[in-house]
């Protein structure tokens, strides 16, 4: 006995394996490459379930895929080759099926869970390596912003600071004092009599260097002490 397909109308078969069994993707694509070659190069085995009708036994995948390609356009797809399930060869071609086909690759749950948890690790592992980097990358900021700090406070600790008056008046050096002073137009008696006079005993006020200095008065105090003020703002 000779085995050889026929031609039966994708319409009158059925299949009993539900479609969502089969990826989308991948019925689409063998539906246009069907329709490419005008034929299944991988015929499906049916049986009879009437005079016209058939329900499939093995190509479940070919099935959906042709019936896709008969949506897409109903007069290429409208046939599939097939083989037919007679008495006369039913031993012959389940024995192949059981030999040829059994290990045919299908989008199985298992297979489905399986890309699900390749899936779901990938993604872990970049939430990890997100986190990671992240968490490098706060570490550098904070270590930039610690010398930033340390960085100024050098700075600052190397500025002149700022003196009051009474106290620049007390503590201050002649060639200093005498720099400060000139710019309110104090001459050089009176800011050495200053410097001499305190060696005597600290101003306690300015009130009290008015007192100890000669030609010093009470608008000229008030020039020194806006003067000083300017540099301490």
């Amino acid at each position: 006995m000779k085995l050889s397909t026929s031609l039966v109308a994708v319409k009158k078969i059925a299949s009993t394996k539900p479609r969502s069994s089969f990826a989308d993707d991948e019925l689409e694509q063998a539906a246009k490459l069907i329709l490419e070659s005008e034929g299944v190069i991988n015929p499906i085995v049916v049986r009879r379930t009437s005079l016209q009708s058939y329900e499939v036994v093995d190509g479940d995948f070919e099935y959906y895929a042709a019936a896709r390609a008969r949506e897409i356009d109903p007069r290429k797809g409208e046939m599939i080759g097939v083989f037919i399930i007679e008495p006369e060869n039913e031993d012959n071609i389940t024995n192949q099926i059981q030999l040829l086909r059994k290990s045919k690759p299908t989008s199985s749950n298992n297979e489905i869970e399986s890309r699900l948890i390749n899936s779901e690790t990938r993604m872990t592992n970049l939430e990890s390596r997100f986190e990671n980097r992240t968490n490098e990358l706060q570490a550098d900021f904070r270590y930039e912003i610690q010398k930033i700090n340390e960085r100024l406070n050098e700075i600052e600790s190397k500025l002149p600071k700022p003196i009051e008056p009474l106290e620049a008046l007390n503590t201050l050096s002649l060639a200093a004092l005498t720099s400060k002073l000139k710019r309110v137009n104090i001459n050089s008696k009176i800011i050495e009599t200053i410097v001499n006079e305190r060696k005597k005993g600290k101003f306690t006020s300015f009130s009290n260097v008015v007192e100890r200095i000669k030609g010093l008065g009470d608008k000229t105090m008030l020039k020194i002490i806006d003067n000083f003020s300017e540099s301490i703002n």
